[in-house]
């Protein structure tokens, strides 16, 4: 049996005659290669006579209730074909129960391009490095602009105050990832607890882990070719995204951590956080945002609480990538100490 198809949980066999089944232009399986990097669903490359395919699965074990949701991630995919939003072609989805692995997966194109793991973007030249920022803005305010009652996610997400939601969800999921809850990230919660804004009613499809290395580039230049890892995707407030990606302005670029903090950015030609920001509000045709430093500190917690999911699942054994999952667990009071600044000091744009 192929390794890597031996750890997905199916015989090579059976995987190739239930892609064969279920995928009309599939035929002759030949390779099944392990994707390396990613901490969610484990991910494989696919080599057929047909062509080449990616195929996400659940992980095995015990999970976290509402996480890995592939089944989430295929939806969303399939109604975004078509937008102004780049991802990849979806082909089949196998539910748990019908699964040979009786773990759902689902199957997308391969798409060939560039991923960039460093958001200095070393690899690039001035000129590029401000276009592949300005294509992630621009697939940003396309992907909140898009009409979901009209690519059938009308139903995506729950209603009421999004990040109201969403707070009591990543509490939860913390408390259930460690023994007991830092002070640091108890007082988070507090505080982000008391100054919850008022619902303003913005509701757009998020993506819930917008950053660099979550896309595919061209190979020859800065276009999108496909935004990956849609599994936090749901219907929310289109903040949560904004305030996601630009916590890479405040995380540091070194040893583990991968951001902007101490970079020259302007003589590298990437954008400050401010324009960053006004960039995407032009697009949007929004006015001023209020309520940066919350959506600052959730954006931070809501990380800390997933990597401690990360972490856990390491301990629990059933990690994607177990030794890059402790260095994750490892990240969480660093993140936990910049929010508690934000707290603080406030963010001004």
């Amino acid at each position: 049996m192929n390794e890597a198809a031996q750890n997905l949980g199916i015989s090579l066999s059976d995987l190739d005659a239930c892609l064969t089944r279920a995928i009309p232009e599939f035929e002759g399986l030949t390779t099944v290669t392990k994707f390396g990097t990613g901490q969610s669903n484990p991910t494989y490359q696919l080599s057929a006579n047909s062509g080449t395919y990616v195929l996400r699965s659940k992980p095995p074990g015990r999970l976290l209730p509402s996480a890995h949701a592939v089944d989430r991630e295929f939806r969303v995919m399939q109604a975004l074909a078509g937008t102004a939003v780049p991802v990849p072609e979806v082909l089949h989805l196998a539910e748990a129960d019908t699964s040979p692995s009786r773990r759902a997966f689902f199957v997308m194109r391969y798409v060939p391009g560039r991923i960039f793991w460093d958001p200095a973007l070393p690899e690039c030249d001035k000129t590029e490095r401000t276009a592949v920022y300005d294509a992630m803005n621009a697939a940003l305010a396309a992907l909140h602009d898009v009409d979901v009652t009209a690519v059938g996610l009308g139903d995506y997400g729950k209603p009421g105050n999004y990040f109201a939601r969403q707070l009591e969800r990543w509490s939860k999921q913390y408390r259930a990832s460690v023994a007991t809850p830092s002070d640091a990230m108890s007082d988070i919660m507090a505080w982000l607890a008391a100054n919850m804004p008022a619902d303003d009613g913005q509701i757009a499809l998020v993506h819930g882990d917008w950053r660099l290395d979550n896309m595919i580039f061209a190979p020859d230049g800065p276009q999108i070719a496909g935004v990956l890892d849609w599994e936090l995707s749901t219907l929310g407030h289109p903040m949560a995204d904004l305030a996601y990606q630009c916590m890479q302005w405040r995380l540091p670029n070194q040893g583990d951590m991968r951001g902007l903090a101490g970079i020259d950015r302007a003589a590298c030609g990437l954008p400050s956080e401010a324009q960053y920001v006004a960039d995407y509000s032009a697009r949007r045709g929004l006015g001023q945002i209020d309520n940066w430093p919350f959506y600052l500190v959730f954006a931070f917690f809501r990380l800390a609480a997933i990597l401690a999911g990360v972490a856990a699942r390491a301990a629990a054994g059933n990690a994607s990538n177990p030794a890059m999952a402790r260095k994750y667990g490892a990240a969480v009071p660093a993140l936990a100490a910049m929010a508690t600044i934000v707290m603080h000091e406030g963010a001004e744009l």
